[in-house]
């Protein structure tokens, strides 16, 4: 009796490409090709972002950092996926509230060396729509996203120094920029960072703020109260001329100043710094200005 030989599919193994017949040549060629373009697809990072269309994205996770703040996580399509955002620009976030479409900018506070989600660093306020909406999400649950958003676009020796003045959330942005200098060696860009507050409970991120205050000669941080705790030694009350010119930098061409907070706080800065020499802030901020508001 004659036993039929195993052949292998008629001489092709895939993969580990062996090819016996040589009949079947071309294809086990084609095939192999196919096989490995279908690999570097599968590994290849997409930009999740659309500039004009809004996309769900999935809360996977959230991280309690106050009494009434969090880092939500949102997963991206894929694992090895990137937001997309350019460091200093934000997104829009918008969610349905009672029937109707509610819309807030918000800055993640991660940046696209982290893949296959991105972060939100938020404060619940009660009367707040978007924020507390956001507060009260449950895991699996989804916000919709659109961007990117804004004219500020750090790169590395944009500006010798950053003056930066932030007041509660309004250090997210600053928080991108900040990172993004500091984990680059060859940036050199000196940072001085005011950061107003209520209450020290208030203070978002301050651990990580005071190691890299510790460990980067370039970066420099000086700490407001309103309602400062018993031997405070950082500023109180509100941020005046006087510690913006002891802990800015001066006005000059090689230097932006940045301002992100509420509002009021927006209006007591502008006249604050127009007693210091620096730059009317433009009513939409250009990357080009001496101070830019985000």
């Amino acid at each position: 009796m004659t036993q039929k030989q195993n052949t292998l599919f008629h001489g092709i193994c895939i993969p580990g490409v062996v090819i016996i017949n040589k009949k079947y040549l071309f294809h086990g060629i084609v095939l192999a090709f196919t096989l490995s373009l279908l690999k570097i697809y599968r590994g290849r990072s997409c930009i999740s972002l659309h500039p004009d269309k809004f996309q769900e994205f999935e809360l996977i996770e959230k991280t309690i950092i106050n009494y009434n703040s969090a880092i939500y996580r949102f997963a991206l399509a894929k694992a090895n996926d990137i937001l997309g955002l350019p460091i200093g620009q934000h997104i829009m976030v918008s969610v349905t509230i009672d029937g109707k479409k509610v819309s807030r900018p918000y800055t993640p506070c991660s940046s696209d060396d982290e893949r296959g989600y991105f972060d939100l660093l938020i404060k619940s306020y009660p009367t707040g729509k978007v924020s507390k909406y956001i507060g009260e999400m449950k895991i699996g649950q989804t916000i919709s996203v659109k961007g990117p958003r804004g004219k500020m676009r750090y790169y590395s020796g944009l500006v010798k120094e950053f003056g930066m003045i932030a007041g509660g959330t309004g250090i997210t942005p600053m928080l991108q920029i900040i990172r993004a200098i500091l984990k680059n060696p060859e940036d050199k860009t000196k940072i001085s960072l005011i950061f107003a507050n209520v209450t020290e409970a208030d203070i978002l991120l301050k651990d990580e703020f005071d190691i890299l205050a510790n460990k980067y000669s370039n970066f420099r941080i000086y700490y407001v109260l309103n309602n400062p705790p018993f031997n405070w030694t950082g500023g109180v009350g509100y941020v005046t001329k006087d510690i913006i010119k002891e802990y800015c930098p001066p006005p000059g061409p090689d230097m932006k100043l940045l301002l992100c907070g509420p509002p009021p706080m927006i209006v007591a800065m502008k006249k604050e710094i127009a007693l210091l020499g620096y730059d009317t802030p433009s009513l939409v901020s250009k990357l080009t200005d001496q101070v830019f508001v985000f």
